[in-house]
């Protein structure tokens, strides 16, 4: 039995590579450390059995910024690899405050790294960005591996630093490291200040849309299970100390996203307001993915046509956990269940 930590696994993206390791990977365990803070939901395992088998599944509230007990869930449950998806993602906030940035997604990973370094484990996964590259110019060459690193925003800079103390790590200390860096992902469960699901949500409630700009900015979307399954690809079978670039091909400005959910929810064009664009908004991403498909021979599964669509019809079905969480309501959740499933 393989014992896999899986930091930030409450979260969207977490969520979606735990549910993907317990239903096709039997043979794993997984230990779940998420803090839950504002963007941790333990509803996105609500319909989960497999979350309710000790055997297969641990959670553990806590914090990737605490060395001890860090260094003791490594140890005291046997790990032998490290995902992490841990971090304070969005770019707004950041820009409001970079401080809880810089703690989680720097001294965080310092500290993670550090317990790996006590704790050996033989692999250690970190789950980065395509912004730490900054912008392209349109019509310019997708971000390789090779790119350098510009980013232009306080979390991407975060996200830029943490992929530099992999680096050091790995070089200084022999830390077992992998790195990948993926585009904007979409699908069930994503955090409703997020592009797409606060634009779907706003849509079905006929709230106005607020797109920065003249909306040209061009992103190169994933679905989030496409993501899910390249991360247990590299996890399993990429090259220790590599960085992996993970995307779809799905480049689209985000006017063409924002009127293909009006379109799909038959919703009127006027509710689209353009709003001061933010600082520093990068015009455009675009993923070369290449290395990971001619080495490890991933290729994505679901088209940005039939993802949307899916991502759409889920919102419109679970209207219970998104309303939770734009009202709040999702919090005294976590009280209740927490109390419940884990005695304290």
């Amino acid at each position: 039995m393989k014992h896999l930590l899986v930091t930030g696994g409450c979260g969207f993206i977490g969520s979606h590579f735990v549910r993907l390791v317990l239903r096709e990977r039997p043979n794993y365990r997984v230990v779940n450390l998420d803090l839950l803070t504002y963007a941790g939901n333990l509803e996105n395992f609500s319909k989960d059995r497999e979350t309710r088998d000790p055997a297969r599944y641990h959670f553990v509230q806590g914090d990737i910024a605490d060395l001890a007990s860090t260094k003791q869930i490594l140890q005291k449950e046997n790990i032998d690899a490290v995902i992490n998806f841990a971090a304070e993602t969005h770019v707004d906030r950041s820009l409001l405050d970079s401080a809880p940035f810089l703690r989680t997604n720097v001294e965080g990973v310092r500290v993670l790294l550090e317990a790996a370094c006590s704790q050996p484990v033989e692999r250690f996964l970190q789950v980065s960005t395509d912004e730490v590259y900054g912008a392209l110019a349109p019509g310019g060459r997708a971000f390789t591996e090779d790119h350098a690193l510009k980013p232009n925003s306080p979390y991407a800079a975060s996200k830029a630093a943490a992929d530099l103390l992999l680096r050091a790590y790995h070089k200084s200390y022999g830390v077992q490291t992998l790195i990948t860096r993926c585009g904007n992902n979409y699908g069930p469960y994503q955090f409703p200040e997020k592009f797409l699901p606060l634009f779907i949500t706003n849509a079905l409630e006929d709230k106005s849309l607020p797109l920065y700009g003249d909306g040209m900015q061009v992103r190169d979307w994933i679905h989030v299970e496409d993501h899910a399954r390249a991360l247990l690809c590299v996890l399993e079978h990429g090259t220790v100390g590599e960085i992996y670039n993970i995307g779809a091909g799905g480049e689209q400005t985000n006017l063409h996203m924002a009127e293909q959910v009006l379109r799909a929810l038959g919703k009127p064009p006027s509710l689209i307001r353009y709003v001061t664009d933010r600082a520093g908004h990068d015009r455009r991403y675009a993923i070369d993915a290449s290395k990971l498909s001619n080495e490890l021979s991933w290729r994505p599964s679901i088209s940005l046509d039939a993802g949307l669509r899916d991502t759409i019809d889920w919102f419109c079905r679970e209207q219970q956990w998104w309303r939770r969480i734009k009202s709040g309501e999702y919090r005294r959740y976590y009280d209740q269940q927490y109390s419940m499933r884990f005695g304290q």
